[in-house]
């Protein structure tokens, strides 16, 4: 009896102990035995400690290597760590804050663990509730993968719920096996790599395939070497198939602001004979109306700021068009014929808008927002993207050159226009007013114009000498295109905008824009109609 009695005494003495360690042990957020060697003199033991912390994934890992990366991380003679604030000092072994000890020393950091320890607080932004922060580590720890890592991503791989991070997290794990003692680990993490579109991953394939200063191969092994040149070659061709369509896409996008900016001189040039040296500052006027309509928007109708965009539509072009109009009225009508005091004329315009400018909105750039509609992009063939903002304004080109089309052939003031364009005298003589008409014509053109500063304002910065930068190039697609030819135009602006960035590449921005500018000479010289001629009367 009594040995029953003392056997169940024995029992709830050893439940009772056992539950007080497990609530100690529940305290005990990190162990201490991986803490202890960050107390030590070994590097490798440390750098092998940093990485088990990490990879934890919890907040007291967390707190650690912030510790451990600003000198925050002491160490007692008996190996305890504790993190150090201004007056107290907290150990997270057994998650208790008490007064920082006079013994406690500072745990120094070389460059070496300093630089594994910041790998590693990368590695712990995959587990933020941010998914741009995820990617953005994940994408980062491609280019410095460490086989000590793989516990750590194969963890926030396990976790990761977006197929896009996953594909990464996948990627940054063969990457990092490629440093691995195993050659069969190594050739597997090749091949993993072959179905990859990242152009992160070309360095550390092209690195196995590199030479010691000895001459012998960074990677021994021939069948991995063997597996790498596969790899980079089907990388190199998917990587040269994005290049070349990113080149056509923004090609296209260029050639649609060019389109734009040059639309409206092909009326007035093309049409009515101005050389409208004041073109480009109408480009700017209509981008600083962009620019009103935006701030007008921010102070009386901020919950509705991203419609700014489909008010400054119509404000730019009736203000270009006005300030056309008037041009027209005061200085243009009594010039037409003389095409070289037109120039002289509209240059001397074209300095004084852009003081006005200035005079009223300051000489410095001002910024125009991309409405959230327009922000971002979106991402093909893996790693290509494709900005909204471009997209739209190439579509918006392509609705402005139809919308031009149509006023131009199937409406009356078409109709006036081309007769007077044709024939001014016998226009006149049935009764059309062609002054009207040629205020008219030169309106839309400038109009027009301003539809192209409200898109160039999409793509950057505004500021006074804005126009400057298009004047040459809208002259250059409209005599290409062929003087009075609206399709030439278009064929024109997209054709300079693909040689363009086809050219940029290889001989440099400056002398793409010298080529291009010789060939549109050697050109005019031998068809000096451009690439489409004028047929009938109006040749004459």
């Amino acid at each position: 009896m009594a040995l029953n009695r003392l056997m169940k005494i024995s029992r709830k003495i050893l439940l009772i102990a056992s539950l007080c360690l497990h609530i100690t042990l529940a305290h005990a957020k990190i162990d201490p035995a991986l803490l202890k060697p960050l107390a030590g003199d070994d590097p490798d033991a440390r750098i092998v400690a940093v990485n088990q912390i990490a990879a934890l994934a919890n907040d007291d890992a967390l707190k650690i290597l912030n510790a451990l990366n600003t000198d925050a991380l002491y160490a007692r003679p008996d190996g305890t760590v504790l993190i150090v604030g201004d007056t107290q000092a907290f150990n997270p072994a057994t998650d208790q804050t008490l007064a920082t000890p006079d013994d406690a020393e500072g745990i120094s950091v070389n460059n070496r663990l300093r630089g594994v320890v910041e790998g590693a607080l990368s590695g712990l932004k995959l587990f933020s509730a941010n998914r741009n922060q995820r990617m953005s580590a994940a994408t980062e720890l491609i280019k410095t993968a460490d086989p000590a890592q793989i516990p750590l991503v194969s963890k926030a791989l396990h976790q990761e719920s977006d197929p896009e991070i996953q594909a990464v997290l996948q990627q940054v794990i063969a990457t990092a096996n490629l440093h691995s003692a195993d050659a069969a680990t190594r050739k597997a993490a090749v091949q993993t790599l072959a179905g990859s579109t990242n152009a992160n991953l070309r360095p550390a394939l092209q690195n196995l395939l590199n030479k010691n200063p000895d001459g012998s191969y960074i990677e021994p092994d021939p069948a991995v070497r063997i597996e790498a040149v596969r790899t980079l070659g089907v990388l190199d061709r998917h990587l040269a198939t994005v290049d070349f369509i990113g080149k056509v896409f923004y090609g296209i996008s260029l050639g649609s602001v060019l389109l734009l900016a040059a639309l409206g001189l092909a009326i007035t040039f093309g049409l009515m004979g101005i050389i409208n040296m004041a073109h480009g500052e109408l480009l700017m006027i209509g981008a600083y109306t962009t620019y009103v309509c935006q701030l007008l928007f921010r102070q009386y109708f901020p919950g509705a700021l991203d419609g700014y965009l489909l008010v400054a539509l119509p404000a730019a072009f009736i203000v270009t068009a006005a300030v056309g109009i008037v041009l027209e009225r005061l200085v243009l009508r009594w010039l037409y014929g003389r095409p070289l005091e037109t120039l002289l004329c509209t240059w001397g315009i074209s300095l004084m808008l852009m003081q006005l400018v200035r005079s009223i909105f300051g000489a410095q750039n001002v910024e125009v927002a991309n409405p959230s509609w327009m922000s971002g992009g979106v991402t093909v063939l893996g790693s290509l993207v494709l900005s909204y903002n471009r997209i739209v304004i190439i579509f918006f080109a392509l609705f402005v050159v139809l919308a031009v089309w149509l006023i131009l052939n199937k409406t009356r003031l078409g109709l006036f226009v081309r007769a007077v364009m044709q024939n001014r005298r016998m226009a006149s003589c049935v009764g059309v007013s062609t002054g009207k008409i040629d205020m008219m014509t030169f309106g839309l053109g400038c109009g027009i114009a301003g539809l192209g500063g409200v898109a160039l304002s999409q793509l950057g910065n505004v500021g006074p000498d804005l126009g400057q930068g298009y004047i040459v190039d809208s002259f250059m697609v409209v005599v290409l295109g062929g003087v009075g030819q609206l399709a030439g135009t278009v064929i024109a602006a997209f054709g300079l905008g693909e040689v363009n960035k086809f050219l940029e590449p290889v001989a440099g921005a400056v002398l793409a824009k010298i080529a291009i500018l010789v060939f549109i000479i050697v050109f005019i010289q031998k068809r000096p109609q451009g690439l489409f001629a004028l047929k009938g009367r109006s040749v004459e």
